[in-house]
């Protein structure tokens, strides 16, 4: 049987792996330019959410399934008040997540935006990978 700390382990491995899919997914995306936007757009919201919630396993907060970025800092802000105000703009890729999957009535995404998103995305990953103990980031691909 495993002890609690290595199935913690584990479990934050998974979400950072998964949310590395996500942010690597988004920046090839991204270099292909205009045509890819939405899902660039998609994939950088994925990788900064699931960044987060690896930071949340870690630190054993629990948090239902969600896409919002606020919700998430705010769960997170219990283990390092800071981290709202250093990720706040990551909220922005809150809508990226649900709402320009599907049809509807939003405005256009352009190839700054997505670009905006990589950026946030990045600035979610290097602030989590920074606060997560380095055995958290070394997973199996």
């Amino acid at each position: 049987m495993k002890r609690p700390e290595e199935v913690k382990l584990e479990f934050t491995r998974e979400w950072v792996r998964k949310a590395e899919n996500d942010f690597q997914t988004a920046e090839h995306l991204c270099a292909g330019g205009e045509s890819y936007i939405l899902g660039t757009v998609f994939h950088a919201q994925q990788a900064a959410e699931k960044y987060l919630k690896s930071f949340l396993v870690w630190h054993q907060i629990e948090f239902q399934k969600t896409h919002d970025m606020e919700k998430l800092l705010n769960l997170a802000a219990a283990a390092h008040p800071k981290i709202c105000e250093v990720l706040r703009d990551v909220r922005e890729l809150t809508p990226y997540g649900v709402e320009y999957r599907y049809p509807g009535d939003y405005p256009d995404v352009m190839l700054r935006d997505a670009k905006r998103a990589l950026a946030l995305s990045r600035r979610a990953r290097k602030e989590v990978r920074r606060l997560l103990p380095k055995e958290a980031l070394r997973y199996r691909r």
